[in-house]
């Protein structure tokens, strides 16, 4: 009875491990293009950005708000793409704890102590997106993966 449950386990577990790749494409395309329409619209009010950024006290406001809205646009179209996806899920972790830090801060230290305000920010999400691809990577549907192929295709013919 024992072998036939761990042999039953296996084979449910081989049938689920085939659904990492298709949740890492959905969670890199819907995650990917909310966060390039994030920083398409933070590049499209730049100055409403850089005045928010000025009113919490964060250093050198208009520099920082282009970055971040290039970090984000960008960011979400290398995660759309699946290319350099573990690089730019560590940035947008980066960029999205930042804003825990900067905008969130009450939210960020409730994490234990009232679990339902850090997960009810906005920036949950985003960072939770952001840190799936950080340490899952793109999957195999992704140009991560053709390079990485392409690669391996090179280095065995020479």
């Amino acid at each position: 009875m024992i072998k036939l449950f761990a042999v039953c386990y296996q084979r449910f577990q081989s049938v689920a491990s085939l659904l990492q790749s298709p949740f890492l494409l959905l969670v890199r395309l819907y995650w990917g293009w909310q966060f390039a329409q994030a920083g398409w619209g933070k590049m499209q009010h730049i100055h409403k950005v850089t005045g928010f950024f000025q009113s919490l006290g964060i250093p050198f406001p208009a520099f920082n708000a282009h970055f971040v809205a290039g970090v984000e646009f960008f960011g979400g179209i290398l995660l759309i793409l699946g290319l350099a996806s573990r690089l730019t899920g560590l940035i947008l972790t980066i960029n999205m704890l930042v804003a825990y830090w900067t905008a969130s801060r009450d939210a960020l230290f409730s994490v234990i102590s009232d679990p339902g305000t850090f997960y009810g920010d906005a920036a949950y999400t985003f960072l939770f997106a952001a840190l799936l691809v950080l340490i899952f990577g793109a999957g195999w549907i992704s140009v991560d993966t053709l390079i990485a192929k392409q690669y391996r295709q090179r280095t065995q013919q020479a």
